[in-house]
């Protein structure tokens, strides 16, 4: 068996850094954005005593605390690998992911649902509707900021997804921060189309019941987020590896090589967005003693890598030990003096 583990067990490579800088630059812009338009909304949420204005302040507020935690699980999963964790962090950002994710369906969905029931629940026939201008102009400047962190987002998401279509990148990607940033930016700004609507139409007829609605909408809207990223984050965490198309592929680049009869078993392990583990069983040609073997699978490995380059650690083994003892037998040979003849007596003179 041979492994090969790059310098520091990372393995980060230039476009994957460059790739760590711009969804953490996009996670920064939403998390500036989000805190200045959660301050503008409950001031004016104040003002107006607007449920829906109320649920969209928790909804930024929830989304600053999610953006910072991102941060976190990003810098916490760049550490090292040492003695007690010799495979590195690279899951830390899954784990803050999730907690992300359970913010969001608790603090953001739950509390702006509860907002919008008991806002409901409190309209009476003395209600009156305070003056809706400050909310519109919140709404508007909100969508502005908003819409800016989005395209930042968007931006960066579109550049790491290439030709991919979003849903399935979703489902694929492996650094959930370039997907989360998106979800969460789209769903602020539907939010604020649910509480445009809501206060909108709760003074064109007249009926309060319609700004609470929007705020029960908006914390539905936050719930359905938290679902996908649940649902995403929870297959990181318990492993994902390569897709089975790029796993035949891989099967066809290490067989290509005219050393190798077969690859067998490969097993692909994501420790992080760009730290995978691979394991595989290649069978070499019988004719190749154990050196030569050690050299095709030291090229087998730097193919590998070039090929995937966030692969970081890569173990070998042949598939055979039947073949492996046969080349070893076989180079013990050689190194065997052969016997040779008594001297003549010419040459003992």
């Amino acid at each position: 068996m041979s492994d090969s583990t790059l310098p520091d067990g990372q393995g980060f490579r230039p476009e994957q850094e460059q790739g760590a800088v711009e969804s953490t630059g996009s996670v920064i812009a939403a998390v500036a954005a989000n805190i200045l338009v959660g301050i503008v909304k409950f001031i004016a949420a104040a003002i107006s005593g607007s449920s829906a204005m109320v649920s969209e302040g928790i909804h930024s507020i929830v989304d600053s605390g999610n953006g910072l935690l991102i941060l976190l699980g990003i810098k916490k999963s760049s550490r090292k690998p040492d003695v007690e964790h010799p495979f590195g962090y690279g899951q830390e950002l899954y784990f803050w992911t999730l907690v992300v994710a359970i913010m969001i369906f608790a603090l953001g969905g739950g509390v702006s649902i509860y907002e919008g029931i008991s806002h409901i629940r409190e309209v009476g026939p003395d209600t009156v509707l305070g003056d809706p201008t400050v909310n519109y102009v919140v709404l508007l400047v909100a969508a502005a900021i908003e819409g800016s962190s989005l395209f930042i987002a968007v931006r960066n998401f579109n550049k790491a997804r290439g030709d991919v279509r979003p849903a399935q990148f979703i489902r694929e990607a492996k650094d959930p921060s370039l997907f989360t940033v998106v979800l969460e930016d789209s769903a602020a700004e539907l939010g604020l189309l649910f509480a445009f609507l809501g206060v909108f139409l709760s003074h064109l007829f007249n009926n309060p019941y319609l700004d609470g609605a929007a705020s029960v909408l908006v914390g539905l809207l936050l719930a359905s987020v938290s679902v996908i990223l649940l649902r995403e984050t929870k297959g990181l965490l318990i492993g994902e590896g390569l897709k089975a198309s790029e796993l035949r592929d891989l099967e066809a680049l290490v067989e290509s090589d005219p050393r190798v009869v077969e690859c067998g078993r490969i097993l692909t392990y994501y420790m992080g967005p760009h730290d995978m583990l691979m394991n595989m069983d290649v069978t070499f040609s019988e004719e190749l003693d154990r050196d030569q073997v050690t050299d095709a699978i030291d090229d087998i490995e730097g193919v590998i890598v070039a090929h995937y380059p966030q692969t970081t650690k890569v173990f070998i083994e042949s598939e055979s030990y039947r073949f492996t003892h046969a080349q070893s037998l076989r180079g013990a040979q050689m190194n065997v003096s052969v016997p040779h003849e008594p001297p003549s007596p010419e040459e003992g003179r």
